[in-house]
């Protein structure tokens, strides 16, 4: 059974987050378990999640999940926007909630979350080329 779409076509934060993620080499989008998930052969960001709060479930739809650097992973575990979403969570993802409104997102911070965990699950090749755009 092919799970429901739980996301908005038409969606201003998410068309801006494709956006960014769809700019690194080789990205591509698809839809996986119902959220969008960027990927180059590996999934390296998911917008939108859940988390299981006192045995319910909580859905965080204007979120993006990412695989963060570990040495970045206990600092953003500070962050009240952070959480840890089920499935994903026990192999090292995190959730940054970013809100419905685009205006009130920080782009900055956003690049920088899908660049680093890009690099973790990117191949070689990829990363090469996202390094060869800097010089």
């Amino acid at each position: 059974m092919a799970h429901p779409q739980m996301f908005d076509d038409d969606d201003p934060v998410l068309a801006r987050l494709g956006g960014l993620a769809l700019d690194l080499p080789g990205a591509a989008r698809k839809v996986s378990h119902g959220r969008p998930a960027f990927f180059t052969t590996k999934v390296f960001a998911y917008y939108g999640g859940s988390q299981r709060v006192d045995g319910e479930w909580v859905a965080h739809d204007h979120a993006l999940l990412v695989l963060p650097d570990e040495a970045d992973r206990p600092g953003l575990l500070e962050d009240p926007r952070v959480w840890v979403p089920a499935y994903l969570g026990p192999s090292g993802w995190l959730g940054v909630d970013l809100g419905p409104d685009p205006a009130a997102v920080d782009w900055a911070e956003v690049g920088e979350l899908l660049d680093a965990s890009y690099r973790l699950t990117a191949p070689a090749r990829l990363v090469a080329a996202l390094d060869g755009r800097a010089r």
